[in-house]
């Protein structure tokens, strides 16, 4: 077998499409990366969830924390996690180089994919590693009304 999976050396076209899964390099592995997010990082929160951020020079990883305690079951937990990687998967390419680890609240358990994906965007945008979203709305800017000065009474 190939080092890095039996699909390794395929070229992308005949890989199996349902591999989907992270890279490597975009995963946050060791423990002593985790503590380094945890000791160093910035931490912001959300009800489902708590996400660190500690930024260096590597590119955007992803470090997942769901224990027990947010779900008993582990397809509970499983579900959790692949939400969360997928919409890392979709963002990573815009987000700052630096490291995520999203810990689970007891929350996520009940929570929605969709819930958790605005979870982990609002946690996102507070650390600040996505801007704001835009407020203007679809209807363009009033014009403003016109000010008149009152014309002085001729002599």
């Amino acid at each position: 077998m190939l080092p890095g999976g039996p699909q390794a050396g395929r070229p992308a076209a005949i890989r199996n499409p349902m591999d989907r899964r992270l890279p490597r390099q975009a995963r946050v592995r060791a423990r002593a990366e985790f503590d380094r997010v945890f000791g160093e990082g910035r931490r912001t929160g959300t009800p489902l969830l708590a996400l660190h951020l500690h930024r260096d020079d590597q590119p955007p990883r992803l470090g997942l924390a769901v224990s027990r305690k947010v779900d008993r079951r582990a397809v509970g937990r499983n579900r959790i996690k692949r939400a969360l990687r997928e919409e890392f998967r979709a963002l990573r390419a815009g987000l700052p180089a630096a490291a995520y680890v999203v810990v689970a609240r007891a929350a996520a358990a009940t929570a929605s994919r969709a819930e958790l994906r605005a979870a982990f965007h609002d946690a996102l945008r507070r650390a600040g590693a996505l801007p704001a979203p835009d407020l203007t709305g679809t209807m363009p800017a009033a014009s403003p009304v016109p000010v008149t000065t009152p014309r002085p009474t001729g002599e």
